[in-house]
């Protein structure tokens, strides 16, 4: 491949007309979030939630496991309203993390909220009979200090590191250690940025991000930045708008303006680069490992 690529485009043919790189070792991992298959995940999610419920009746409140299907259904909730496309999401909204942030708790969010749809009706509906102090202690319990990451968004994200409450005390016991922090990296998408293919679109992207003014290095880097960066402006996710200072609203504005830039550019190079080149080497992979 050339070591100097002028347009997107022009990477966009190499990358899918290039042969197979040099065999690599067939992935001993899934396709799913943390590199699980999808037996896996399924399990892994209905263990946790069995343990959130533990820990919260433990601290003397009520909570009903999730089952899989509304867990995913949180999962597949972010960055996707019905009715709007993920093109029009993207020119709205960004990645939705900052500019829908509203700071309220998940369960009393309106219309576009992931994390309460992770959550579950029955866990939103007994959560809205509480008292304001009790809500208060409830979510202190389930959430910790950060009330914007729930499991299912946890999960969606790959990154447990915000996790609080019972919730991280009940992934804890089933992820292992390595998976709790910030810099886990899924092992099939190790394997994947192997391909030297994909390291030169990577090379691609940083510089292209950069002329962009951004210091981003990889599709995956880019959203959790915006993530711990909120985490950071709103204290956690514990303040609402009406609670924070001149400084903390500026703030968020700009990450605001922010986001919605380096989502725009980010979707642009993973529609045009990394989508295809990703789809086409696990393809490869994985016919491997089947023959």
């Amino acid at each position: 491949m050339r070591q100097s690529i002028q347009t997107i485009a022009g990477l966009a043919v190499l990358v899918l007309f290039a042969g197979p790189a040099s065999a690599q070792s067939p992935p001993k991992t899934g396709t799913e979030e943390f590199g699980l298959s999808q037996r896996d995940l399924v399990q892994a999610i209905e263990k946790v939630e069995a343990l959130i419920a533990k820990c919260m009746r433990e601290q003397g409140f009520t909570y009903v496991p999730a089952d899989y299907a509304t867990v995913r259904s949180g999962m597949t909730a972010d960055k996707s309203i019905p009715g709007m496309s993920d093109e029009e999401f993207v020119q709205k909204y960004g990645w939705g993390i900052s500019t829908l942030y509203d700071g309220r708790p998940p369960q009393l969010g309106e219309g576009y909220n992931p994390a309460r749809v992770g959550l579950g009706p029955r866990n939103v509906e007994m959560y809205r009979k509480l008292s304001p102090a009790d809500q208060v202690a409830y979510n202190r319990a389930l959430l910790g200090t950060n009330l914007s990451v729930t499991f299912a968004v946890a999960l969606e994200s790959e990154d447990f590191s915000g996790c609080g409450g019972c919730t991280r005390t009940a992934i804890a016991q089933v992820f292992k250690p390595e998976q709790m922090t910030a810099t886990y990296y899924n092992p099939t998408d190790a394997l994947v940025h192997q391909d030297p293919r994909l390291k030169e679109a990577l090379r691609y992207y940083a510089l292209e991000m950069r002329k962009a003014g951004f210091t981003l290095n990889s599709p995956d880097e880019a959203e959790n930045h915006i993530r711990h960066r909120l985490a950071s402006i709103t204290e956690g996710g514990t303040l609402t708008l009406a609670a924070m200072s001149p400084e903390q609203r500026a703030a968020l504005k700009e990450l605001q303006t922010y986001e919605l830039r380096a989502a725009k550019k980010n979707r642009e190079l993973k529609v045009a680069v990394f989508d295809p080149l990703e789809a086409k080497i696990q393809r490869e992979l994985f016919a491997r490992e089947i023959k």
